[in-house]
């Protein structure tokens, strides 16, 4: 190659270099797209979502089947009890305390060194079928003591005469002998609220007033859950009531803070069943239709 030539094949590298340089850029572009590309989350069709969606579910572990028989059971059968023949009637598993014929359920909350160990009847009176207070005689109790119960008592407020507030018509009905539901005559007779007609004694005021008339019969029926205290005397659950007068719920699950003083606080005192018992407060408050139901 003589020496034009060659001069002339060289000048033709520095175009060569050029165009290689670009190749390279684009070829670099082209990867450097690529791999962002690749990097970018893929935007799924609305069909594609679905179909990965049902994938999904499908992979997803199904609960159990549970047979509906493995839920139930048979035994023991509830005993059977004859409910009354009438609303407020007692049903056939009721122990009777009050039927208007006698007072053999009930004693003198006298006590037993008041008695001289001697047996002490009821001092209260039987006018038409109604158990009367006698004012003055004290307060009685059963003989049978109990526990969680169903109560039901019926009351009747005497005429009013020129008494008001707590003196009138007052009594009460203490379950196990220490919890007061207050018997009194709701009829236009102001005094305070947690000491009215359905209330726990100086605890809890009824809901609402559900008292009729003075000289109309009043009936209670009353659920009680009694405390437990376990062997050291130290209370496990306190007591708890529901009750309703005259068909309407006035005290709904109240859980009480102890006994029911006139003066005081509330406290518990350990204790087992006990009688149940209805106060003398100096007015001839009558009762009838006393049932009541071991729970």
């Amino acid at each position: 190659m003589n020496r034009k030539s060659h001069i002339k094949s060289l000048s033709f590298y520095p175009l060569i270099l050029t165009k290689m340089k670009k190749v390279i850029l684009i070829f670099s572009l082209i990867a450097s797209t690529a791999i962002i590309f690749a990097q970018q989350p893929r935007q799924q069709t609305p069909q594609q979502g679905q179909q990965q969606g049902q994938q999904q579910q499908v992979q997803q572990p199904r609960p159990p089947q549970w047979n509906p028989a493995s839920t139930e059971w048979y035994y023991p059968q509830p005993p059977k009890v004859q409910p009354g023949k009438a609303a407020g009637q007692p049903p056939a598993d009721a122990i009777i305390l009050f039927d208007g014929t006698n007072l053999d359920k009930w004693e003198s909350q006298r006590s037993p060194a008041e008695r001289g160990g001697r047996p002490d009847p009821a001092p209260w009176k039987i006018v038409n079928g109604e158990m009367r207070v006698a004012p003055g005689s004290g307060g009685i109790q059963t003989k049978e003591f109990f526990g969680d119960c169903q109560l039901h008592i019926e009351f009747k407020s005497p005429a009013p005469e020129n008494h008001h507030g707590q003196n009138r018509g007052n009594s009460g009905v203490f379950l196990q002998n220490t919890y007061e539901l207050q018997v009194l005559d709701g009829d236009n007779n102001s005094t305070y609220v947690n000491g009215m007609v359905g209330s726990i004694y100086k605890q809890s005021a009824p809901m609402v007033d559900a008292y009729t008339k003075n000289g109309e019969w009043q009936v209670y029926d009353i659920y009680w859950k009694a405390p437990v205290f376990n062997g050291e005397g130290e209370l496990l659950s306190p007591a708890m009531i529901t009750v309703t007068l005259n068909g309407i719920v006035i005290q709904n699950n109240y859980i009480l803070k102890g006994h029911t003083p006139y003066t005081g606080l509330p406290r518990y005192t350990p204790h087992g069943r006990l009688p149940l018992s209805l106060q003398d407060h100096g007015t001839e408050v009558a009762f009838r239709n006393i049932w009541i139901r071991h729970l």
